[in-house]
């Protein structure tokens, strides 16, 4: 099972809510997935405006644990904020820190996102920071206590797939706690390589949302992660230069 903190999943994909073409498909892909965790940003519930249309009114939020994201934040003091704001409106402990460096690449600010980790962990939150593939920045979150690290396959919304599988490899390898591959994911072959390198869960939402048919894609996500950690678990055969006949000749009989 995928455990972060106190919390223990049978899926290992996460699954964002936002970009879907209506509510009802939404639904239905999330449905389909069979994700048990839903992500979305903060500063997209209307929590002082009742009379705006809720992104999450047609699920059932009973059957899954919330992870509600700083998305939109610059500084460490606007993530910490966004954070706040999502517990005390009983949201949920978990957070996923985001704190934006680059408006261009949309990629992380390292130094603004540690410092938002540390405050955070102070007060108690489950703390899952999204990260560059950095493997010294994911070693220093993991230190610092963070309860996962979520390392980026390439810039958000993109598509791009796993741009640097060694450094996530390595991040792999090294992690004694959860690492959930975070943005870039373009269809079910990427989710299935960050899983067959290592990775404990994927996190998406783009993938799905705006893909042609985004319940058929949800379901394609699940598969996906669901071969490549068994891939992962069974253990690949090494690579080799040359071929290697998958009938032996020992004990053939040669006329």
């Amino acid at each position: 099972m995928l455990k972060i903190g106190p919390y223990e999943f049978n899926s290992r994909l996460l699954l964002g809510t936002g970009k879907y073409p209506n509510f009802d498909v939404q639904r239905e892909a999330v449905e389909a997935s069979e994700t048990e965790v839903l992500t979305f940003a903060v500063r997209r519930m209307n929590i002082f405006e009742a009379n705006q249309p809720n992104f999450l009114e047609k699920l059932d939020l009973k059957k899954y644990k919330l992870l509600p994201n700083t998305a939109g934040a610059s500084t460490a003091e606007e993530a910490v904020r966004i954070a706040r704001l999502s517990k005390a409106s009983g949201l949920c402990d978990m957070i996923k820190v985001e704190v934006i460096g680059c408006s261009k690449t949309l990629l992380p600010d390292p130094i603004e996102t540690i410092k938002a980790a540390e405050i955070l962990l102070d007060e108690g939150f489950i703390v899952l920071p999204y990260t560059s593939d950095d493997v010294v920045l994911a070693r220093k979150l993991e230190e610092l206590g963070c309860h996962a690290v979520m390392p980026c396959a390439s810039p958000i919304g993109s598509g791009q797939g796993i741009i640097n599988p060694i450094n996530l490899q390595f991040i792999t390898e090294q992690a004694d706690v959860p690492v959930i591959v975070d943005a870039g994911i373009g269809g079910p072959a990427d989710a299935a390589l960050a899983m067959e390198l290592g990775a404990d869960g994927v996190l998406l939402n783009t993938a799905v949302s705006s893909a042609a048919d985004p319940v058929k894609m949800a379901k394609a996500m699940k598969l996906a992660i669901e071969a490549g950690r068994l891939g992962y678990e069974a253990g690949r055969i090494p690579q080799k230069r040359y071929a290697s006949a998958s009938s032996p000749a020992e004990g053939m009989v040669f006329s």
